[in-house]
């Protein structure tokens, strides 16, 4: 098994954590996580690609083992993240990458296709959006509320994804076998959450994330020009983003390979191998 190596990076005066393995000279390999986790997220899936492939997994500015400046010295917006993320790979001299992105990674990863399209390999969305469908309003209904007017009534709706109940949630929802997904996920992902100024950190990306939407229509215009080779593999259980977010794709991707998974939001705690399979074909066929 392929070693995973932990490094950081100073990019624009910031620390960024990542993981990296395999061979430097491979097929390069993007993995970009969601809200409320990091590259832990990635752990088990890494060493099952590393034989073949270069991945660099980064934790996003506020998460996981990266800096995590308060808001008074850092204005976190998705714009902002991705600007990050894109000095990282730069500074590590890729510029031909394929991207994995879920949740919160996936307005990243949108950002850096449409910033540098000619970099991008092939796209893997794993309950990561990019459409209007994948919206399940039950779910949304309160950020957006939040994002279009912040304040005491609005706040205590989305603050409450802060807690320990919600983040379970996020891990358990939709998963036919609950005793598959470690507790020490949402344990690991609350403690970091719960750090002194992190939930304003939390609480910004949450009025942030609407300015998502207008990017929409970008994204579909590059899937149907750059004729990207996409695959959406998705768990179709999950009451945030739902199945009709990755049938979506298949509107305006060529070709694109869609795999509804009978999970939920966190496809890889609970579905791990069926996840990388259908990953290690794609890749294979897309990437060669």
């Amino acid at each position: 098994m392929s070693s995973v190596h932990h490094r950081t990076a100073t990019v624009d005066g910031h620390e960024i954590f990542y993981r990296e393995a395999g061979p430097a000279d491979a097929p390069a390999i993007v993995l970009l996580h969601g809200y409320p986790t990091s590259s832990f997220m990635f752990r088990e899936l890494i060493p099952l690609l590393a034989d073949s492939y270069h991945l660099i997994a980064p934790d996003h500015l506020g998460f996981g083992h990266s800096d995590a400046p308060p808001v008074g010295e850092f204005t976190y917006t998705f714009d902002a993240l991705a600007e990050l993320t894109s000095g990282l790979l730069e500074q590590l001299g890729l510029d031909r990458y394929a991207l994995y992105v879920q949740d919160y990674g996936a307005p990243i990863g949108w950002r850096l296709a449409l910033k540098h399209p000619e970099r991008i390999s092939a796209l893997v969305t794993q309950n990561g959006n990019g459409y209007e469908d994948g919206f399940v309003e039950s779910f949304w209904s309160d950020v957006w509320a939040y994002g279009a007017h912040p304040g005491p009534d609005t706040e205590p709706a989305v603050r409450a994804a802060l807690g320990i109940d919600a983040i379970r949630w996020q891990y358990l929802h939709g998963v036919p076998d609950p005793s598959l997904v470690s507790p020490d996920t949402w344990e690991h992902d609350h403690a970091l959450v719960s750090r002194e100024g992190n939930d304003e950190v939390q609480l910004a990306l949450f009025r942030d994330y609407r300015n998502n939407r207008p990017l929409y229509p970008l994204l579909h215009e590059f899937l149907r020009t750059s004729e990207v080779p996409v695959l959406a593999v998705w768990g179709r259980n999950d009451e945030i983003f739902g199945p009709a977010g990755a049938r979506a794709f298949a509107r305006d991707a060529k070709d694109a390979e869609v795999h509804l998974i009978n999970g939920g939001h966190f496809l890889l705690e609970s579905h791990l191998d069926v996840v990388a399979g259908y990953l290690r074909g794609f890749l294979g066929r897309v990437l060669g």
